[in-house]
């Protein structure tokens, strides 16, 4: 597997993939995160007395993305061209859903991932006063598109 993976160099030693010979593509990726939380505390969502834990988890992912070559530490910088963070109420937590979009050589499906997960770890930052035992889960790829290695969608489960 390690020779097929393009972070490593001759010598075996990790590396930031160079990706200046690439052509620069549209390029998108879809994410998932879900918060569980207790219905009892879903229920106090919107009288949360520091605010709208799902608005501020939507800014907070798309900053996120945003610092996502600051975080992960072969991850190129990226020009984002869009994000989206999509909050929802389920039975059970909340679903958050993420798309990137960029135009470039290298795809965003760090950006998105991140984005889930910085939205998840604010919900949970805004709500652990009401309960510990959140829980953060299904942090997943769902789709991405463009580039070499062409088109990826998660297949359901269950």
């Amino acid at each position: 597997m390690k020779s097929r993976l393009t972070h490593y160099g001759t010598d075996g030693a990790p590396r930031m993939v160079d990706v200046s010979g690439k052509r620069a593509t549209e390029r998108t990726a879809r994410a998932h995160a879900f918060v569980r939380i207790r219905p009892a505390v879903l229920r106090e969502l919107p009288a949360n007395p520091k605010g709208n834990p799902l608005e501020i988890a939507r800014i907070a992912g798309i900053a996120g993305a945003k610092r996502t070559a600051e975080l992960i530490p072969l991850c190129h910088p990226l020009m984002l061209t869009h994000l989206e963070v999509e909050t929802t109420l389920r039975a059970g937590g909340v679903e958050i859903v993420t798309t990137a979009t960029t135009t470039g050589p290298t795809g965003v499906e760090m950006e998105a991932l991140t984005a889930a997960a910085v939205a998840a770890l604010t919900i949970y930052d805004m709500t652990k006063a009401l309960d510990k035992s959140i829980e953060i889960a299904d942090l997943y790829l769902l789709e991405k598109t463009g580039g070499k290695s062409g088109a990826y969608r998660r297949r359901k489960s269950g």
